[in-house]
């Protein structure tokens, strides 16, 4: 019996060794005209530096932490601006000036270099009219807040004394959302000045105008339009009988242009709109009005969302100094950047071209080298309209280019979406913001001044992202890019993901394996795909995060502690490395993408393992591998295939192959304590202490081989490889 079991053992265990020995193939396509890319590490592959702690800015910037953050070879930088998310007016330099007396109204930073900057601060804004948008979730709208002395303002930058369009033309809205459906004939609007002459209410017909503006119709309510609006406030008979709605959202096209019991000197003051308090509900028979809104400082306030808000505020107005920007000084000179030009961006939602200006030429003024100029952050997030995101983006173009012409600016750094980017259809109907935003700037003869188009990659729910994801990547990157050409970007205008990573929260999954194995995915498509310019997020060390389901995790590339030194390099550390140090030569020299694929497949539909080729500036084709099945390991032969040649070329001679994968390193997840929640949504919460740790943590396993036409290469499950070496035709 024993001796039956015996051979029935070692029968499986031939049969298991034939077939892992069976080598299966990557082909890589060597054809000069079907190259799909050409890229310059040094102008290519790069990190971005947000807004942070302000103690990770005293740690991080200096050694040892500095050069633990070079090491993984990321080239250029991107500094991420966060204030327009945060509906706040950036002061890149505390050092500036005032439109008004009692350091309030409109603050431009000064230009003329005194003080080193080594942090900037966000001050939200006073006559806000979000409760909530896509980028916070603090702070509320002065719309339902409870007090008529505060108000909301929209952006004077909209009106037609600066952006010489009618008024109609760029429509200013705010939107009621009460959470579930009531029944509504009356609103009392208390306008400020100015206050609108011609609006309209209106109701939504369909699912949530918010998430999901094509699915249902904004409704005129049959009282709702008023062509000469006399301001004050009277409560507005909608409907001679009650109506049930969920949102309402007040439409406005010709403003008062004035300027208010103050009678400002400042143009700004007196054009747009404004409103200090809305009261929606129902009229009695008795002619007493019934208000069903919620009126608190705070998120449990009636929700609203408006089209802009204006960038007044005062000093008193500064917001949480625990996060900050890095002052551009400290950013320049800490040696972040290695000395190469950066992106830079400019607050342009929430601020003033003035104040934009006045940035840049700081940075030309210390003599720092910029690359790029991006303008604005996420404006998709902030609801803001394109024909609304153009006006401004061309009055800020015209700003920055008399300062410099030689400057290069684009945007509009979408959030990170999948789909094409929705808004409410024009009149022909085109509900393409990505498409009007274009159109916009091809009717103002404006289309020369975007440089590059720039949005945000977080392909994934942070909540939901099972193993089963990584197969998506590749698509995902690839079809986002094609949906913005087919919506009218031109060819010959560079992509730049200006930020991206996994999910835009940190979990778990940050932690373990999968975290490298989908940034490979994700940057070998984005360059196959013919994308220009990419940056991970973020460079620098971070704290752990309470993330969803309770899992810690971190944006950074390694973790540290309470104090910030460095505890372990992480999974996305380690790839890094495997891209910019193995894959690519690090420099200025051209390297050329080639298509590459593999045949190994689940049966289902998905490829196991994906390939990314390279010609590289020194002559030797390299190899991106990555073994997406977490249970088996293959043995792949390598083809390189010439479209017109009968025959195959191979690796030939020595190959250098670096692997990185679960046998290198696997995360082990400990308990967590919070810290307590932090003021931004890009840090959720802080963890004061975990016991997860990666056992094992590395190295790169790097070996060499002597290769030729019948050579197999190991690929272990959960793993990147890197080959690379010279070829010769069989």
């Amino acid at each position: 019996m024993n001796k039956v079991v015996a051979i029935l053992e070692w029968s499986l265990l031939l049969i298991s060794l034939a077939i892992f020995s069976s080598a299966q193939t990557i082909h890589v396509d060597t054809t000069p005209e079907n190259s799909t890319n050409h890229f310059r590490p040094i102008e290519t592959l790069g990190a971005g530096v947000d807004r942070i702690p302000s103690e990770a800015i005293d740690h991080d910037l200096i050694q040892p932490n500095l050069d633990r953050a070079l090491a993984s070879g990321w080239q250029p930088v991107t500094y991420r601006q966060n204030t327009d998310l945060a509906v706040e007016a950036w002061h890149w330099n505390p050092q500036g000036t005032w439109s008004e007396p009692g350091e309030k109204g409109y603050f431009v930073g000064s230009a003329t270099p005194t003080e080193n900057l080594r942090y900037s601060y966000g001050y939200p804004l006073p006559r806000r009219g979000f409760t909530r948008n896509g980028g916070v979730e603090s702070g509320f709208s002065r719309l339902t807040d409870g007090d008529e002395n505060t108000f909301w303002k929209s952006n004077p930058y909209l009106a037609e004394r600066f952006t010489s369009e009618s008024d109609a033309l760029h429509p200013q809205w705010v939107i009621l959302d009460l959470s579930q459906t009531y029944a509504v004939d009356s609103i009392r609007i208390a306008w400020a000045e100015p206050y609108a002459t011609q609006f309209v209410v209106q109701h939504w017909v369909g699912a949530d105008p918010v998430s999901d503006p094509t699915r249902g119709i904004w409704q005129a309510f049959p009282m709702g339009t008023v062509d000469h609006g006399q301001g004050g406030s009277a409560v507005l008979l909608l409907a001679p009988s009650p109506i049930p709605v969920r949102f309402v959202r007040i439409l406005m096209t010709a403003s008062s242009n004035t300027c208010g019991a103050q009678k400002s000197s400042d143009p700004r003051d007196c054009v747009g709109y404004a409103i200090r308090e809305l009261y929606l509900g129902t009229r009695s028979a008795d002619g007493l009005f019934h208000d069903i809104l919620r009126h608190v400082p705070d998120q449990e306030q009636t929700t609203t969302y408006c089209s802009s808000v204006d960038p007044w505020h005062a000093a008193t107005d500064l917001g949480t100094t625990k996060q900050a920007q890095v002052g551009f000084d400290i950013f320049f000179n800490s040696g972040v950047t290695r000395g190469l030009p950066a992106m830079i961006p400019v607050a342009m939602l929430y601020e003033t071209p003035e104040n934009a200006v006045a940035e840049i030429a700081y940075i030309e003024n210390r003599k720092y080298p910029i690359s790029y100029v991006e303008m604005g952050e996420e404006a998709d997030g902030q609801y803001t309209s394109p024909e609304d995101y153009g006006a401004l983006y061309i009055q800020w173009a015209t700003a920055l280019r008399r300062l410099d012409p030689k400057l290069k600016l684009g945007g509009p750094s979408f959030e990170g979406v999948n789909q094409d980017i929705l808004y409410w259809p024009d009149a022909e109907g085109n509900v393409s913001w990505t498409s009007r935003f274009i159109q916009y700037l091809k009717s103002h003869n404006r289309l020369k001044d975007l440089a590059f188009f720039s949005f945000e990659h977080y392909p994934y729910d942070p909540c939901k992202i099972p193993w089963s994801s990584l197969y998506d990547e590749p698509q995902l990157v690839s079809h986002i890019m094609q949906v913005w050409h087919d919506d009218g970007v031109p060819k010959e205008i560079p992509f730049f993901i200006t930020e991206g990573n996994l999910s835009s929260s940190a979990s778990e999954t940050y932690m373990d394996i999968f975290s490298g194995l989908w940034l490979a995915d994700y940057i070998g498509s984005f360059l196959n795909a013919g994308g220009n310019g990419v940056y991970l997020f973020h460079y620098l060390p971070l704290p752990m995060e309470h993330g969803c389901n309770n899992s810690p995790g971190t944006f950074g590339l390694m973790t540290v502690d309470r104090q910030y030194n460095i505890q372990q390099p992480l999974a996305q550390f380690f790839i890094s490395q495997l891209i910019n140090l193995e894959w690519v030569v690090p420099g200025k020299q051209e390297h050329d993408v080639f298509p590459a694929a593999s045949d190994i497949s689940d049966g289902g539909g998905h490829d196991l393992v994906t390939a990314y080729g390279l010609k590289r500036p020194d002559g030797q084709w390299s190899l991106l591998l990555v073994n997406r099945d977490q249970s088996n390991a293959y043995h792949v032969k390598i083809a390189f295939d010439r479209h017109g040649s009968e025959r195959s070329s191979s690796f030939d001679g020595p190959v250098e192959i670096a692997t990185f994968g679960k046998n290198q390193y696997h995360w082990h997840p400990g308990y967590t304590r919070s810290a307590g929640h932090a003021e931004y949504p890009s840090q959720p919460s802080v963890v004061a202490e975990t016991s997860g740790n990666a056992d094992p943590d590395g190295p790169i396993l790097h070996t060499k081989q002597n290769a030729d036409a019948t050579t197999s290469y190991e690929l272990p499950a959960a793993s990147v490889v890197v080959i690379h070496g010279n070829i010769r035709e069989r």
